[in-house]
């Protein structure tokens, strides 16, 4: 790829990146309500994600070797207590990164 090649790719990008960003705040005036649609997504989105994380980091799982899945049994659990104790996403989900990361390089080699 040439150098020009790469500045265009990457002027794309950015201009992308902006106009997501940007667009919400042109298609929506701050002197009307929110549409419905934009509210429900905006309550239903966040558990889907969460949902398609699960499905995401399970699906290759195999309960009948090694040793089980037990440890992305556990950080699942230590994911789920953190995140129904504190109701933080984020913290939810490193929470159980960490969790797994260190049962899988400290406990189950």
């Amino acid at each position: 790829m040439s150098v020009e090649e790469q500045l265009i790719t990457i002027g794309l990008c950015a201009l992308g990146t902006m106009l997501t960003r940007f667009l919400p705040f042109l298609c929506f005036s701050p002197n009307r309500p929110t549409p419905p649609f934009v509210r429900y997504l905006g309550n239903a989105l966040p558990a889907a994600v969460f949902g398609l994380l699960v499905v995401y980091c399970l699906r290759g799982v195999d309960f009948l070797a090694g040793n089980h899945g037990l440890p992305e049994l556990i950080a699942t659990l230590v994911t789920a207590a953190v995140h129904l104790w504190l109701r933080q996403m984020l913290l939810s989900i490193a929470a159980g990164t960490i969790c797994y990361m260190a049962l899988v390089q400290f406990v189950f080699f």
